[in-house]
């Protein structure tokens, strides 16, 4: 076989990847474009009238016993590009961390999964919960995160606070969230989620698996097992790499999210269990 014959054309290659990035925000935007005008499409709160499948639990309808969230007195950005995505080490203590996943595996997960790029959603295998609490919100928002919105601005709008609706992710082996953008939302009373806020409860050099709900024995050397894969991989043009975060426990990644959200995906996770704590910084 003649290699001369099938040379690799990195123009093609460019024009190509171009058109499959134009194609994946346009279908975003179209979406983005239904929702505003009133079309209400299939949301990831979306639960009512469909029959769940073996193995997935109802959400709680109890208030769970989530960690009391301490004061931050030395909370400092890492800027990834500029304030648009940065990221804030020990957001949440080790035991904060160990405590929101020990009550979320108290709670149960659920599935969530999508409808897949063909008909406008981004591929995504992950469990989830989602609750609303506006006390966890606010006690969250006083602990350090309000001071670090504090001379942040979007269209002459100011940080108020977070927003309730409070979700906690779990990749296992094998799962990930494809690419994708985060919409922000109208939350009513001249109220707009402008950030993504997601705060990693796993990751690092070594982590205590969740242990069992009825399982009541001390962690074992056997339950140690690193997490491995899962970054959170932020695009530019060309499909570009803009920043690649790997999770660490206690971190916090905040993105702008809406019309300048960068494209974004959270990786496969091929080694121990990933969760994420997520919420949105709220504007007004």
């Amino acid at each position: 076989m003649d290699p001369s014959k099938f040379r690799f054309d990195i123009e093609a290659y460019k024009r190509k990847s171009e058109i499959e990035e134009r194609y994946i925000l346009n279908r975003f935007r179209e979406r983005r474009k239904q929702i505003e005008e009133g079309y209400t499409p299939r949301r990831e709160e979306e639960s009512v009238g469909r029959k769940r499948k073996m193995g997935e639990r109802k959400e709680t309808t109890t208030d769970p016993k989530w960690p009391s969230i301490k004061p931050k007195n030395n909370l400092h950005i890492t800027r990834l590009r500029d304030f648009d995505l940065f990221t804030v080490q020990n957001f949440f203590s080790p035991y904060e961390s160990k405590a929101f996943i020990e009550t979320a595996e108290g709670i149960g997960f659920t599935h969530q999964g999508s409808l897949g790029p063909a008909k406008g959603e981004a591929y995504r295998d992950n469990d989830r919960i989602s609750v609303n609490d506006p006390v966890l919100a606010d006690s969250i928002w006083d602990s350090g995160l309000n001071k670090l919105f504090s001379d942040i601005r979007i269209r002459g709008k100011a940080a108020v606070g977070l927003n309730p609706n409070i979700r906690l992710y779990r990749y296992k082996v094998g799962q990930r969230f494809g690419r994708h953008i985060d919409e922000s939302n109208d939350l009513g009373d001249g109220k707009r989620t402008r950030y993504t806020l997601l705060v990693y409860l796993s990751g690092g050099p070594g982590e205590v698996k969740s242990k069992a709900k009825n399982d009541s024995s001390k962690p074992t050397d056997s339950s140690v097992d690193r997490l491995v894969g899962g970054e959170t991989v932020f695009y530019g043009s060309r499909n570009s790499i803009v920043a690649e975060v790997a999770p660490i426990e206690g971190m916090a990644l905040l993105h702008i999210h809406g019309d300048k959200c960068l494209l974004h995906e959270a990786r496969n996770v091929t080694k121990g269990v990933k969760y994420v704590f997520r919420s949105d910084v709220v504007f007004a």
